[in-house]
């Protein structure tokens, strides 16, 4: 296997950081999206909606979409257990992995993609929108520090993906400003916590 990713995007962020505390080592092909070299042939072909990450499976057969991408190495390699070890904890990790995308990095990407320059010549942006995105994300910010007051990590009293999922879209907010507020205590000790996780910088 094989990971086709980008060491500067945050979706890529949540496989490396999976796989590494996982122990899986993957090898990485850098996909320039600098210079939209995941918008043109032969990338196309590996993934027709353009995006990173991929994973070239040793079958030849290519599988995109992080979380579907974690499935899988998870099912590879189940311990240590990242996505609930039964029904009942594997549907709240679900839960709460899926709010930190609808409610979270959703706004996050939103935010970046109509606000920043990177994007300026590459889609057509709609400012206001992404100011809109900035102020949810702020409040769902806010909303997680409360929750966060009741348990160490997002989803319970262990760190599982759904902690990998927000992690990336804090760290990737603080580009167009989106920051952990000096009176949100429990956000940022759960983020300098899971920040010292060895796979976070990988």
């Amino acid at each position: 296997m094989q990971l086709h990713t980008s060491a500067i995007a945050p979706s890529p962020r949540r496989v490396h950081i999976f796989a590494a505390e996982k122990g899986i080592d993957l090898p990485r092909v850098e996909v320039d999206i600098n210079s939209m070299e995941n918008r043109k042939q032969p990338f196309m072909e590996l993934n027709p909606m353009g995006k990173v990450p991929v994973l070239e499976l040793d079958d030849g057969s290519f599988l995109s979409e992080s979380m579907a991408i974690c499935r899988y190495l998870e099912d590879l390699h189940p311990e240590p257990n990242l996505l609930g070890r039964d029904a009942r904890e594997a549907a709240f990790v679900e839960m709460w992995n899926r709010r930190m995308e609808h409610e979270i990095v959703l706004s996050v990407f939103a935010t970046f993609q109509n606000t920043h320059d990177y994007f300026k010549e590459r889609i057509e942006q709609v400012p206001e929108y992404g100011e809109v995105s900035k102020r949810n994300v702020l409040g769902r910010l806010a909303w997680m520090d409360g929750e966060l007051a009741q348990r160490p990590y997002v989803a319970g009293d262990r760190f599982t993906v759904a902690d990998i999922t927000l992690l990336a879209a804090v760290d990737f907010g603080r580009v167009t400003g989106i920051r952990i507020q000096d009176d949100q205590q429990n956000l940022a000790r759960w983020h300098e916590s899971v920040s010292s996780r060895p796979s976070a910088g990988a």
